[in-house]
């Protein structure tokens, strides 16, 4: 997952519900699409509403993953000098009153995940990744900073029995900076757990936070509940997730649903 459901978010972003899987000794494609929307002040004095469709396109064989993000993005209520990253507001202007709608295309991330040590009995796999979000999204309309950021991170994911899969990342991302903002970077971190009902039905709960990339602002911080419907054992199903706000710079509700297809 991305920091929240938008938070590439940040709550991304790019949102990836958590899937019980094995790494695949043929290579394996998945497209998906997971549309979602969220509401809340993000830490500004106006009611934002997002609209964050983000469609991937992931390759796995063995150890190593690659997935691309492409993200649309719609917002309303938008003041005027704040600027959002991944659907996530990251800049205030405090003076501003005046708010505006606008949409367009979203921030593309590029991620890479390689499982160095599988998991062994009680030793977690550990997963070093990499993440690099474009600056695709409109500076001057406020869905993006037009900058790049860079992340590297690492991945502990666990498997107790064979229905629970408890799971917890960290990472440090290099905040592109556009003149004037003062931007800082962060550390983005998330931790939980999937459990498999059965061989179809998935359920993960997870707590994902950040720090704040402007000073003197709440870092999202959210609670998320998401349920996987796996239609094929390959991994090919329906997701939703709802997910609960927790401080000043998270919305305060979001919710999404979509699918994928595994080949």
């Amino acid at each position: 997952m991305t920091n929240i459901g938008i938070r590439a978010l940040g709550l991304v972003a790019v949102f990836e519900i958590s899937t019980v899987a094995a790494a695949v000794a043929a290579p394996q494609f998945t497209i998906g699409d997971l549309p979602s929307f969220y509401q809340g002040s993000f830490g500004t004095g106006s009611t934002l509403n997002i609209f964050y469709n983000a469609t991937y396109l992931q390759y796995q064989q063995d150890r190593l993953r690659l997935k691309l993000t492409l993200p649309e993005l719609s917002v309303s209520g938008l003041p005027n000098g704040a600027v959002l990253s991944g659907g996530n507001v990251i800049s205030r202007k405090s003076a501003a009153t005046q708010t505006h709608s606008a949409s367009g295309i979203g921030d593309i991330w590029l991620a890479a995940h390689y499982t160095a040590l599988p998991a062994q009995g009680l030793m977690p796999a550990i997963v070093p990744f990499a993440k690099v979000k474009f600056g695709t999204a409109s500076a001057s309309q406020g869905l993006g900073t037009g900058k790049n950021d860079y992340e590297l991170g690492l991945g502990l994911d666990e498997t107790i029995g064979t229905r629970i899969f408890p799971f917890a990342h960290i990472a440090y991302r290099f905040v592109g900076n556009p003149p004037g903002d003062n931007l800082r970077n962060i550390w983005t971190y998330d931790l939980g757990s999937s459990f498999a009902l059965d061989h179809r039905n998935i359920l993960t709960g997870m707590f994902s936070g950040a720090q704040s990339e402007q000073p003197g602002y709440s870092g999202p911080a959210d609670l998320i509940v998401a349920w996987n419907y796996n239609i094929t054992s390959a991994g090919t199903g329906l997701q939703l997730f709802v997910d609960k706000g927790l401080s000043n710079g998270s919305p305060d509700y979001g919710v999404g649903l979509g699918g994928q297809v595994v080949f």
